[in-house]
């Protein structure tokens, strides 16, 4: 990884160029990502806000940001299963370690996700004073505190994110370019996995679903709770909407964190000069 740092300018210069030529004869160029991640989160969001009977002032919020990051994780994990496969010519003549297209990749996304900030910002300006004063969400028992300087949280929420985004890349990349049947079986579970997720429904709908039903009914809650998306999600979009800091989502996060940069890096000693052969 320090030599794929040191190849900065060139994952970095790749990465612009990728969002370049994607958009190279649109007329507004990448905002159609902005405009895509805008009416896909407002369409949802008024739809469950009427299905789930919540406030639309603070669940239009709650669904933009979940789906802003969603797009981050989803990036990174269906195109990190094919990351050395889309670039075998490069791989195969360009002098450089194969951790330089993983950071490429980790890059372009965060270039989106930077796009897709904009809604955020927007939906925030229009709702904030909704958002800035305490206020429940459905039957959730936590009261949100409101926007404050907690949102400051965003920037190591998000730097840990795309630091799992790297291992999760390298690690899919290299398993998926040894066994190409990897990439379909990701792509098809990762629709199972968002509706698993709370994005475009919260964790309080889950409390109201249990409630009356005594401890029978708890079994319920760890369908969030089990789910890892979901502490990857609430450790970005916690700090972004003024919802309390619950520390075991950093816990969660911290240790997949340390044990898949395990498996990656071991992945990596392993078969990375064997990568060059599979593609």
């Amino acid at each position: 990884m320090k030599i794929a740092w040191e190849h900065r300018e060139l994952w970095g210069h790749l990465g612009w160029q990728d969002i370049k030529q994607r958009y190279r004869r649109s007329v507004i160029g990448p905002l159609w990502i902005t405009i895509s991640m805008g009416t896909t989160a407002l369409a949802l969001g008024f739809l469950y806000s009427q299905l789930f009977n919540e406030d639309t002032a603070t669940f239009l919020p709650y669904v933009t940001a979940g789906f802003v990051i969603w797009a981050f994780i989803l990036g990174c994990v269906t195109e990190g299963t094919d990351v050395f496969i889309s670039n075998e010519g490069l791989i195969k003549h360009l002098p450089a370690p194969i951790t330089v297209h993983v950071l490429r990749l980790v890059w372009r996304q965060i270039l989106f996700f930077a796009h897709n900030l904009i809604v955020y910002v927007v939906v925030l300006a229009i709702f904030f004073t909704s958002l800035n004063h305490p206020y429940k969400m459905g039957n959730d028992p936590l009261e949100k505190p409101g926007l404050g300087w907690s949102i400051l949280l965003t920037i190591p929420g998000f730097a840990l994110l795309a630091l799992n985004a790297i291992w999760v890349s390298l690690l899919f990349g290299i398993i998926s370019t040894r066994f190409r049947d990897i990439p379909p079986v990701v792509n098809s579970f990762i629709n199972l996995v968002f509706f698993m997720t709370p994005i475009v429904w919260h964790a309080g709908v889950l409390n109201r679903v249990t409630a009356g039903q005594g401890d029978g009914g708890n079994w319920r809650v760890l369908i969030a709770e089990l789910n890892p998306v979901y502490h990857y999600v609430e450790v970005v979009r916690a700090p972004m909407l003024g919802h309390p800091i619950l520390w075991h989502h950093w816990a969660v996060v911290g240790g997949l964190t340390i044990f898949g940069w395990f498996l990656a890096l071991v992945a990596l000693r392993n078969w990375r000069a064997r990568v060059s052969y599979w593609v």
